[in-house]
């Protein structure tokens, strides 16, 4: 596990998939402000919930010039019968390939449940500023008001 990136740290431009088999990078949203939340599994209660929150203020996030990427280790058809179930108008990534970007940040991590050790991404949201530099981490995130309180820091960025 490598060491935890923290604020003013370079978000780490690795490149994952898009659910269309296209690549994004962080770089790409240069010169933007960019939210980055990185979620378990996709179709779950909780990430069901957190991308459902995240595409409901969507329109918010771009109207304020705020770039939105969910990002978990699920495969691209994965992300796009996700995101066509559940009407997600969020972007969604692909973070697939060992020593990708949740490798970077530290949060592709040990958990435990029922006594069984697993890797697993932890629930984090990243606040990247207009140059790649991390504004804002929010770890372990409670998925209830997460969405909005992510919208009112980064337009206060």
């Amino acid at each position: 596990m490598s060491e935890r990136l923290g604020v003013g740290d370079a978000f780490p431009d690795i490149a994952m998939t898009a659910p269309d088999g296209g690549v994004v990078k962080v770089s790409d949203f240069a010169g933007k402000k960019l939210v980055v939340f990185f979620y378990p599994k996709d179709d779950t209660p909780g990430c069901t919930t957190e991308n459902k929150d995240f595409s409901a203020l969507y329109a918010d996030f771009s109207a304020a010039d705020i770039a939105v990427l969910g990002v978990s280790k699920d495969p691209p058809k994965k992300h796009l019968k996700f995101a066509e179930k559940h009407g997600l108008t969020a972007p969604l990534a692909s973070d697939a390939e060992e020593g990708g970007v949740s490798d970077a940040l530290g949060i592709w991590t040990e958990k435990s449940m029922y006594g069984r050790t697993y890797m697993g991404m932890e629930r984090t949201t990243y606040l990247v500023d207009k140059n790649g530099k991390i504004a804002q981490i929010w770890n372990k995130v409670k998925v209830k008001g997460h969405a909005d309180e992510v919208l009112l820091t980064a337009k206060a960025l």
